[in-house]
C-alpha cells in the first residue's frame, strides 16, 4: 500500500514540474554521488578503500549516470574522526594513496565526463596540525588561529571551563592546555580544536586551501559542519532547553545552542568562500559548485542560499533522512517535500538527499522494497539528486559489535 501511495505522490509532483533543461547548469542536471573512500573499494588488499579503488570504478559512475562524485575527506589525518580531523589540508593521507593517485583519479573521471567535489572542513583542524601546535606555543601569527579562553574559578577556587558549552559528542566543549595555560574550544572531539574566524588570517588561510584544490582542477566542495564555525564572542552560558530538567553538565542536547552555532557571521564567511569559487567559475565559465552541510532549522538552512550576495548554490536537504522512515505515509512524504519547496527562496534550486555517511542506509531505514522507489523519487523531483555510495544497488547496514566501533559515537 505504501509503495502505491508513494508512486502516486511521485507522479503527481513530476507532472507539475516545469523545468527547462536547456537553461540548467551541469550541477542541476547531474546526480551527485558521495564516495566514502575507506569503505568503497580496496585496490591493494590492505582492507581499506583507496583512491586507486575509486579510479577502477570510474566506468561504473559513468554508466550509472552520475555527473559528479563527492569524496569524503582524503586529507592527511590522525583519523580520530575518520578524516574530519585534518592535520594538513593540502596533502593526501597515505591511507588512501598519494597526490599522484588523486590526480590520476581526477583525470580518469574527467575522461568520462564525471566531475570531482572534495570535502572542505573549515570549522576545525586536528590538534596535530602545525597551526595548532604553534598556537599552543603562542607563535605568531598562529597565536589566535584557534578559540582560546581563560578558565573560571568555582566556589572552591578550582579552575573550571569558561562556560557550560558542550561538544557534539557530549561533555565539555573546552579542553585545558597546560602548556598555553588556557582552554581551547572543540565543538566536536577533543582532537578537533575549533578555528577562530574572528581572525582575518584564519579566513585567508582557509580561502587559500580552496584555491589550492581549485588550481588542481576540482569542480567544487561539499562544506562540512558550517553552523558551528562562528560563535558569539560574549561566550556566555547557553540556556537549558527545558529549565525544569536537571542539567547533568554533560549532555549536548540539553542545551539550547543559541551562542555556539547558527550565528549571522557564519553567512558572511560563506560569502567569502563562495567568492573564491566564483573567481574560478568566472575565468572559464565552468561553475565551481558549493554544497553546504547544515543540520539546522529550516529558516537557518534556507539562509545558506544566495541572498543579495552569492552564498551556497545549495544547502543539503536532509529532510528525507530527518523526517521519514518506513512508517511514513504518502501525506508525510508530500509534506516533507513541500517543507523544502515552500521555504526555498525564489529563484533557487532544490536538492534531495536520501542517504549519507552519518545515517542508516535507505534499505535499513525504509525497507528493501522501498530502495527503488526512493531512488526514483529523488531523481524525478525538481532539483538535484544526491546519494550515497551503495544506495543505487540497495545495500543495507551491516552488523558490528559495540566493541568493534572506533569512530566517535553519540
Amino acid at each position: 500500500m505504501m509503495y502505491l501511495c508513494y508512486i502516486f505522490v511521485l507522479i503527481t509532483i513530476a507532472l507539475n514540474t516545469n523545468a527547462e533543461p536547456a537553461n540548467l547548469d551541469w550541477w542541476q542536471t547531474s546526480v551527485i554521488y558521495q564516495v566514502y573512500p575507506r569503505s568503497f573499494k580496496d585496490s591493494n588488499g590492505d582492507g581499506v578503500g583507496d583512491l586507486k579503488g575509486i579510479e577502477e570504478m570510474a566506468e561504473h559512475f559513468y554508466e550509472t549516470g552520475i555527473g559528479a562524485i563527492w569524496l569524503s575527506p582524503i586529507f592527511k589525518s590522525p583519523l580520530a574522526d575518520f578524516g574530519y580531523d585534518i592535520s594538513d589540508f593540502v596533502s593526501i593521507d597515505s591511507t588512501y594513496g598519494t597526490m599522484e593517485d588523486f590526480l590520476s583519479l581526477q583525470m580518469k573521471l574527467k575522461s568520462f565526463g564525471v566531475r570531482v567535489l572534495l570535502d572542505f572542513v573549515p570549522n576545525h583542524s586536528s590538534d596535530e596540525h602545525e597551526w595548532f601546535q604553534k598556537s599552543v606555543k603562542r607563535i605568531d601569527p598562529y597565536t589566535e588561529y584557534y578559540v582560546w579562553l581563560d578558565g573560571k574559578l568555582d566556589e572552591n577556587g578550582n579552575r573550571i571551563p569558561p562556560n557550560n558549552w558542550r561538544n557534539y559528542f557530549d561533555g565539555s566543549a573546552w579542553e585545558w592546555s597546560p602548556e598555553r595555560g588556557q582552554y581551547y574550544l572543540h565543538q566536536f572531539t577533543v582532537k578537533q580544536p575549533d578555528l577562530n574566524y574572528n581572525s582575518p588570517a584564519v579566513l585567508e588561510e582557509m580561502k587559500n586551501v580552496l584555491r589550492f584544490w581549485l588550481d588542481i582542477g576540482i569542480d567544487g566542495f561539499r562544506i562540512d559542519a558550517l553552523p558551528f564555525i562562528v560563535e558569539d564572542i560574549t561566550f556566555k552560558d547557553e540556556p537549558m532547553i527545558n529549565p525544569n530538567v536537571k542539567d547533568d553538565n554533560y549532555t549536548y542536547f540539553l542545551l539550547d545552542h543559541t551562542l555556539s552555532r547558527d550565528q549571522l557571521g557564519t553567512y558572511k564567511v560563506v560569502e567569502e568562500f563562495r567568492a573564491v569559487l566564483d573567481e574560478y567559475s568566472n575565468r572559464d565559465g565552468n561553475t565551481r559548485l558549493m554544497l553546504v552541510e547544515a543540520y539546522a532549522s529550516i529558516n537557518y538552512t534556507m539562509m545558506y542560499y544566495s541572498q543579495q550576495t552569492p552564498r551556497a548554490h545549495m544547502p543539503f536537504n536532509f529532510n528525507f533522512i530527518t523526517y521519514l522512515n518506513k512508517t511514513s505515509s504518502a501525506v508525510d512524504i508530500k509534506n516533507t517535500i513541500n517543507l523544502w519547496l515552500d521555504n526555498m527562496p525564489p529563484g533557487q534550486w532544490a536538492n534531495w538527499v536520501i542517504g549519507n555517511h552519518d545515517n542508516k542506509r535507505v534499505a535499513s531505514r525504509f525497507g528493501q522494497d522501498m530502495v527503488d522507489p526512493m531512488n526514483t523519487l529523488a531523481t524525478m523531483l525538481p532539483g538535484t539528486a544526491i546519494t550515497y555510495n551503495g544506495e543505487e544497488i540497495g545495500m543495507a547496514d551491516g552488523t558490528i559489535r559495540w566493541d568493534q566501533t572506533v569512530d566517535p559515537v553519540r
